[in-house]
């Protein structure tokens, strides 16, 4: 959620320290071919991904900044630093602004950056994007479209000093039950995922999609309550997002049989609650493409305190996010984390410490995000260097 090794490994590159960015590709590296990407389990448990002469690949990389604004320079300086993997957020409401209207424009925009990745060869993950349901509620043009919104007659107050908070408004709350229980909401959404796997299948640098960026749903009772929180997510997982996720797998699977398809916990994950996704089944013929996308974020960091290495948040999160996916051996893909800066000396540690730990049950990461500026995410300072405290994520 956002507004989000060995000593020698810890050294970062030249280029890496100096900011420097070549003038073109990276130089072959062996094969490329997303559609050839398997999961192979290794010994100590974790499910990685391998290339079609069996190599493990090292998909480490960033969100990309802006939707509108992320430019061929920025794919091409990414690549330059050593990265292999970027997760493109998409939303519902500009990719189909009114009801059966798909917006070529957006579709078209999106097969050029994934054209652009393919062309510094790059994985691409494309990540369907919401944050408190939609543009209904925050403005905008985020997250699902103000037409397939239904909240009840309920009204909602914004809170900019927490905008998380609006998850347990009840008309956030009424929206998302109707997305995931009416009939021709469900069929919509699946048409959607339907029309852009069939826009974007066959795209060099397509790994896959992650289905649906932090979901959330009804919770009944006082969300302040732990106990209340925990069972509400349990329930979701267990039932209303479950069945969402088999419809998505299946508009997907109509006309893409490749790709691989990530399902995302509820953020409880963060707090130490293991998931109570079930396992799920690929209808394509051969192995499933099927993995695990969680999302690595301290609360207190997110609303702006220093990390305490105290806490016990690095160790929780690790014991609650790896039990699911081994069971099921499923590679996992972190699609978000990072402090809003790591100029401090807790969130300093916190970057290196969640480096340390993904190397033990990831088989790839996005950190959020791939921007220029000081502090608000940016991995980069204006002049491209590795911002303050961001030096385990550039080692190589």
């Amino acid at each position: 959620m956002r507004v989000r090794r060995s000593a020698a490994a810890l050294l970062l590159t030249a280029a890496a320290v100096l900011g420097t960015v070549s003038a073109g590709p990276p130089a072959d590296r062996g094969p490329f071919d997303v559609r050839k990407v398997s999961a192979t389990t290794l010994a100590d448990g974790r499910t990685a991904f391998t290339d079609q002469r069996g190599r493990v690949l090292d998909l480490r990389g960033f969100n990309l900044d802006k939707y509108d604004e992320t430019t061929e320079a920025d794919l091409r300086e990414l690549a330059a630093n050593g990265f292999r993997l970027v997760r493109i957020a998409v939303s519902w409401s500009r990719l189909e602004p009114a009801p059966g209207h798909y917006d070529r424009a957006q579709l078209a925009r999106l097969g050029q950056l994934l054209d652009w990745a393919g062309k510094y060869r790059l994985y691409a993950v494309v990540d369907y994007h919401q944050d408190v349901y939609g543009q209904y509620f925050l403005g905008g043009d985020g997250g699902a479209p103000a037409w397939a919104t239904r909240d009840d007659g309920l009204s909602f107050t914004p809170d900019p000093a927490d905008w998380f908070a609006g998850y347990f408004q009840p008309s956030v709350q009424a929206a998302f039950r109707h997305l995931y229980d009416d009939p021709d909401l469900r069929r919509a959404q699946a048409d959607l995922y339907t029309t852009v796997a069939r826009e974007l299948r066959g795209k060099r640098a397509l790994l896959g999609y992650d289905l649906f960026n932090e979901p959330f749903g009804p919770v009944p009772g006082d969300p302040a309550d732990p106990a209340v929180l925990a069972a509400a997510s349990a329930a979701l997982e267990q039932g209303r997002l479950a069945a969402m996720y088999r419809r998505l797998i299946t508009a997907v699977r109509q006309v893409d049989r490749d790709a691989w398809l990530f399902v995302e916990p509820t953020v409880l994950v963060g707090q130490g609650v293991p998931t109570s996704l079930p396992a799920f089944t690929d209808p394509r013929p051969g192995p499933d493409r099927i993995g695990y996308a969680p999302h690595f974020y301290d609360t207190a960091v997110e609303a702006g305190r220093d990390w305490d290495p105290a806490g016990g948040f690095v160790e929780d999160y690790t014991a609650a996010v790896t039990a699911y996916p081994r069971a099921h051996r499923l590679p996992v893909l972190v699609g978000e984390w990072g402090p809003p800066s790591a100029a401090t000396p807790g969130n300093a540690e916190l970057v290196r410490r969640q480096v340390t730990a993904m190397r033990t049950f990831a088989a790839g990461w996005t950190m959020w995000y791939w921007c220029h500026g000081t502090g608000g995410y940016c991995a980069l300072t204006p002049d491209g260097r590795p911002a303050p405290g961001y030096g385990p994520v550039f080692a190589r």
